[in-house]
């Protein structure tokens, strides 16, 4: 094989209170082709995700050029450095006769990246629960959830986004926010997705990041008051996502109209449950 294309879903993550931990594999996808010889450009994304991968797998290094196309928009909250790295080690992966299992690739993806909370997702598709140095768990997710996605027509870097969290949390506030992570994962294995209403109350990153996005309040209310079972911040922004059961055209309009953003356009998802894989060049 002198080259592969992989397939690799967007994300979105913590879903208000599962800071870090929880996300969800979207039908949004980046597409990325690994050739063999060749030479890739410097980018230093791509260029550590490659030498993490040689020196894990043991795999002598070899020449090799890398291009990615697809809807993922970059800087949005939805895993876009993520389909750079992991489509990167899928690629080479297969180009070296499989050295790593999907495991092992979903670690170094996840060490680059720092947190495991999009990786995860894009690598097993479902909604999953993560955490360093822990199995991840996942389940699949219904067609019937609908996800809608404001995506506003500005970047939020996530170092900056991360950057005005405080270093301490009120203890009421981190209780209930541990309280609506926990209700959130209970609803997605159950499948009781009615379960989900009322159950995004976040304490411990969303109030922070809303000045970043000014609307966000406004777009998650306005969404949930159009019929959405819920609405939170998409990983660090800027992107904003509601969940619902019914009427997705309504609650993006409704979202959109909220945001008063005239470049901001709106994108309506089913889950991904199949996370990154191979597919035809």
């Amino acid at each position: 094989m002198n080259e592969v294309t992989i397939r690799v879903p967007a994300t979105t993550a913590n879903l208000g209170p599962g800071y870090d931990c929880l996300g969800v594999a979207l039908q949004l996808y980046n597409y990325v082709s690994v050739a063999r010889a060749g030479s890739a450009e410097a980018h230093a994304m791509a260029g550590a995700a490659a030498g993490e991968f040689f020196a894990t797998s043991g795999v002598a290094p070899f020449p090799f050029s890398w291009r990615i196309a697809g809807d993922v928009p970059p800087s949005r909250g939805l895993g876009s450095s993520v389909t750079v790295r992991l489509g990167l080690l899928h690629g080479l992966n297969a180009l070296s006769d499989g050295a790593l299992d999907a495991g092992r690739l979903f670690e170094i993806c996840a060490r680059l990246e720092g947190h495991p909370d999009n990786a995860a997702p894009a690598a097993f598709g479902g909604f999953t629960v993560a955490r360093a140095g822990a199995e991840t768990l996942r389940c699949e997710v219904s067609e019937t959830l609908r996800f809608v996605l404001l995506i506003p027509d500005f970047e939020i870097s996530t170092p900056a986004a991360r950057a005005v969290l405080p270093g301490k949390l009120d203890r009421l506030g981190a209780v209930e926010s541990c309280g609506n992570a926990c209700r959130i994962t209970a609803a997605f294995f159950e499948r009781r997705y009615d379960l989900l209403r009322g159950s995004f109350a976040d304490h411990l990153h969303q109030p922070y990041r809303e000045h970043l996005i000014p609307f966000l309040s406004k777009v998650i209310a306005a969404g949930e008051f159009a019929g959405a079972l819920a609405g939170f911040l998409s990983g660090s922004g800027s992107t904003i996502c509601c969940l619902t059961l019914s009427n997705p055209e309504a609650v993006g309009k409704a979202m959109l109209e909220a945001s008063g953003q005239a470049g901001a356009r709106i994108v309506i998802a089913s889950a991904d449950n199949g996370g990154a894989q191979p597919v035809a060049p």
